[in-house]
């Protein structure tokens, strides 16, 4: 992945410090199971949940979209959908 980057090394480590710069831990208590149809994807959403997030921004929409336990303020969307606003 590094050679695709058109960053220096230096420049991908002030990126990533930036970002780390502003996020925060967050506490998981797992109290939601969203009941995706790949189990493994229900962490997406506990974790979207707990960080208070408004959207996840994944390739997987299907599974995490077909979830049995709606929320209806979290968007699942696909990078090339919200790089175009919908």
């Amino acid at each position: 992945m590094l050679t695709l980057c058109p960053l220096a090394i230096d420049e991908i480590r002030t990126l990533l410090n930036a970002f780390y710069a502003v996020c925060r831990w967050v506490p998981i208590y797992y109290l939601w199971r969203p009941n995706t149809r790949d189990e493994s994807d229900n962490f997406l959403i506990e974790l979207a949940l707990a960080g208070n997030a408004s959207c996840i921004i994944t390739n997987n929409v299907r599974d995490l979209r077909n979830a049995e336990l709606k929320f209806p303020d979290l968007h699942i969307v696909k990078p090339d959908e919200l790089l175009r606003g919908k």
